[in-house]
């Protein structure tokens, strides 16, 4: 290679590309400023889709007579108005968590199996079926939790509230199938492949060499995975969980198929009834009024804020694990 050419390949490599000089400078500004304009993009639809719901739900709430913060009725259709949000909320944000409690565990240990425990053909068909689990109909779910899965959870309730009745949420007289623990499982099973399914593919990025170096001095599998895995994975993990979390709260169909609406906030969330924002508003959105629309819409607008707040904790909470990105 001549000295001419040495240097033309040199001067490529530093302007970015092997055109004229410049061209791939350009091409970086055109990717920043595609990039910029996508972002602003979305964030200008969030403010959009905030500011048409606070549009809707002002007549409705100026004409509420109840507080519609505290309040646990919800009859917007009365003369005067009245309804509140405080049912829906603890419905919505009790049935949501619980649900994360149950899938959370499963799924990360379905996630360990798949990547370190299980031989390669296993876990690839394994892997397959968890991504399959993961794009089925929540209406599916729904579906298989009313024809299927209530039938069992009577009986399952019962003895949940014979052995740890003495625990305000699993105390009650009559439990029943139809309640917000029904929902919850039925949440459950439908976010645990979502996340055992983000969380593979953290576990999947350790670098091999942590692994290796683990096994070198002697540990077991297990320690392997709880010294080099889960510290590596543990952000991924938690926005895995918090992407589930995001889906169980807004889930509409398969929530509003298994849980019977009963007025009022109910402690013991093994007993019928209960309600979530997302049940009410599939349930009551056809026969509402126009005020009853406009406050549908209003506690939509609260269920956007909880589920930006919750996206925004994980964000943080992402964040300073970034030492381990």
């Amino acid at each position: 290679m001549t000295t001419e050419t040495r240097v033309g390949v040199r001067s490529a490599t530093r302007d970015g590309a092997t055109g004229p000089r410049g061209t791939g400078r350009a091409g970086d500004r055109i990717f920043a400023g595609a990039a910029r304009g996508s972002g602003i993009t979305v964030l200008a639809i969030v403010a959009a889709i905030a500011a048409f719901l606070v549009w809707k739900a002002i007549p409705a709430l100026r004409d509420n007579e109840a507080n519609f913060i505290t309040g646990e009725e919800w009859n917007p259709n009365a003369t005067p108005p009245k309804f509140g949000i405080a049912q829906l909320a603890f419905g919505t944000v009790i049935s949501s968590l619980l649900a994360m409690l149950i899938a959370t565990p499963v799924a990360i240990g379905i996630a360990l199996f798949i990547s370190f425990y299980s031989p390669r053909r296993l876990a690839s068909g394994l892997g397959y079926v968890v991504d399959l689990l993961a794009a089925v109909p929540s209406i599916v779910y729904g579906l298989w939790g009313l024809a299927f899965l209530s039938r069992h959870m009577e009986g399952i309730s019962k003895a949940l509230n014979a052995t740890l009745g003495w625990i305000p949420l699993f105390g009650g007289d009559s439990p029943g199938k139809n309640s917000i623990f029904t929902a919850s499982v039925v949440l459950a099973i439908m976010i645990l492949p979502i996340i055992s399914s983000i969380s593979r593919e953290v576990f999947l990025q350790v670098p091999r060499a942590n692994v290796e170096a683990a096994l070198a001095i002697g540990a077991t599998r297990w320690e392997m995975i709880r010294m080099s895995v889960l510290p590596y994975g543990r952000s991924g993990m938690i926005g895995a969980s918090m992407l589930g979390l995001g889906r169980a709260m807004g889930e509409t169909i398969a929530v509003a198929m298994v849980l019977t609406f009963v007025p009022g906030i109910n402690w013991h969330i093994l007993e019928n009834g209960g309600a979530t924002f997302a049940a009410n508003i599939a349930n009551s959105f056809a026969e509402a009024s126009v005020t009853g629309r406009g406050a549908l819409i209003a506690s939509g607008l609260v269920l956007f804020v909880i589920t930006l707040v919750v996206n925004m904790a994980a964000r943080a909470v992402v964040a300073r694990r970034k030492e381990f990105a």
